[in-house]
């Protein structure tokens, strides 16, 4: 038996832009996936936590230190730029494994740089 958990967890993320004309996913600044071990092409799921919108997509890496967070294709209509997410990645698990597991969580600042 396996079971889903919770591998990592980016809390306070804002939107800095919404590309509604491109094919899907949500583009992460990269300095902030490897601060939790998300990998690109990884699928997340993602909470807005101003409307309450729910979403799976995948993840690619922006642009090191750019703070960019970006909901890109139909991902784009559930939510407007400066609304707050978060952001989840899972790992399917034996019991074994997910006793010894813990979440990996970055918080972030308001320029979605990683909180020290």
């Amino acid at each position: 038996m396996y079971l889903t958990f919770c591998k990592a967890k980016i809390a306070n993320a804002r939107i800095s832009a919404a590309e509604l004309y491109y094919e899907g996913s949500i583009t992460i600044d990269e300095n902030i996936i490897q601060a939790v071990g998300i990998i690109p092409g990884e699928k997340v799921e993602i909470f807005n936590v101003n409307n309450g919108a729910r979403l799976e997509t995948y993840v690619i890496a922006g642009k090191a230190g750019s703070g960019y967070i970006c909901l890109n294709g139909p991902a784009a209509r559930l939510g407007y730029v400066g609304d707050k997410l978060i952001i989840v990645s899972y790992a399917l698990v034996t019991p074994e494994e997910a006793k010894a597991m813990k979440t990996r969580t970055v918080y972030l600042n308001d320029d979605n740089t990683v909180k020290a």
